[in-house]
């Protein structure tokens, strides 16, 4: 079989290519961490959390991109946003954008025909703009209300041309922005989770246990036989029997209290009960309980199954720790 490898016509220069870039763009964000304009950062973030609309991103190419993003984390983190190509705004989506919009226009030269045209439009609108560019002395500067400048020397792009460490900085500006609100308002894990739904921290967050427990229950009287007690546990998929006396909980047994029970001294499989072997009090919740802390609780008491209570603490099913 031929090694991959030693076809790939590649030298030590490509990975010290690699090692530079990173280690250029990575100096420039903390450059950029170092000495940025304050006052102009606090003048968007207050445009931004004072908007009554959305907040709108423009750019064109690879802003663009880098501007659907930043949309989508803001809409994502409680600041609502969307996108509006440039070139398809003359075209009937400026009807998408009100007066009670903020609009960040993002190009690094600052002079994009597609951005600097929409600026009439904007104005005459009543827009509040925010600019992120490099050209900070640029068209699209002058005509804003705050400038965020993209603060760097040169692309990480050998010839200084393909948009490589602007959209970095620029991505880094947003994800900034988008943090420094949330920090404002206060945006907790159970708020990221509602406009989350279908993602794993939506389904803990907003999960009660009735929605995902297990009703198949295998339930012993307290002078079952272990070996009944075995079977029914090998039959469950949970591999756990509820000890019951009268529609009360009296214990559990799991596989852990069966192995426990085989190492006694006195242990006889013929004469021992399900009560003998059964762990008491065990850890349960109320089916009303959301997914999220029932984990937490799981993971505290180091325990891979809940028991699920109904509201007379009548055991009604069970959930499965994975994680």
């Amino acid at each position: 079989m031929r090694n991959f490898y030693d076809e790939v016509p590649f030298d030590g220069d490509v990975l010290d290519s690699i090692q530079k870039t990173l280690q250029q763009q990575g100096e420039t964000l903390l450059s950029l961490a170092a000495e940025f304009n304050k006052s102009q950062y606090l003048l968007a973030l207050s445009l931004m959390f004072q908007c009554k609309g959305h907040v709108i991103i423009c750019g064109m190419g690879k802003s663009g991109h880098v501007g659907r993003k930043i949309s989508a984390t803001l809409a994502s983190t409680g600041t609502p946003s969307f996108f509006v190509h440039p070139a398809e705004a003359f075209h009937g989506d400026l009807g998408m954008i009100t007066g009670d919009d903020v609009v960040i226009l993002i190009s690094n030269s600052g002079e994009t025909d597609e951005i600097l045209k929409l600026i009439p439009s904007l104005k005459h609108f009543g827009n509040r703009i925010i600019a992120i560019t490099g050209g900070v002395q640029s068209t699209l500067a002058k005509n804003a209300d705050a400038v965020l400048e993209i603060r760097m020397q040169s692309e990480s792009c050998p010839n200084n041309l393909a948009p490589t460490t602007s959209t970095t900085l620029t991505m880094a500006i947003g994800d900034a922005l988008a943090s420094a609100l949330m920090n404002k308002r206060h945006f907790m894990p159970n708020d990221f989770a509602r406009f989350h739904p279908g993602g794993s921290l939506g389904r803990r967050l907003l999960t009660r246990l009735k929605d995902v427990m297990s009703s198949r229950l295998t339930q012993m009287a307290p002078e079952s036989s272990l070996k009944d007690v075995i079977v029914g546990m090998t039959q469950d998929q949970h591999g756990i029997a509820l000890v019951m006396d009268k529609g009360s909980l009296m214990g559990v047994i799991t596989d852990g209290d069966l192995r426990r029970a085989m190492l006694r001294q006195d242990f006889d499989l013929n004469t021992f009960k399900a009560k003998d072997i059964m762990s008491h009090n065990p850890i349960t919740a109320s089916q009303h309980s959301m997914l999220n802390d029932a984990e937490d609780l799981m993971r505290e008491r180091q325990i891979k199954q809940l028991l699920v209570v109904d509201d007379t603490n009548t055991p009604v099913g069970i959930v499965n720790f994975f994680n």
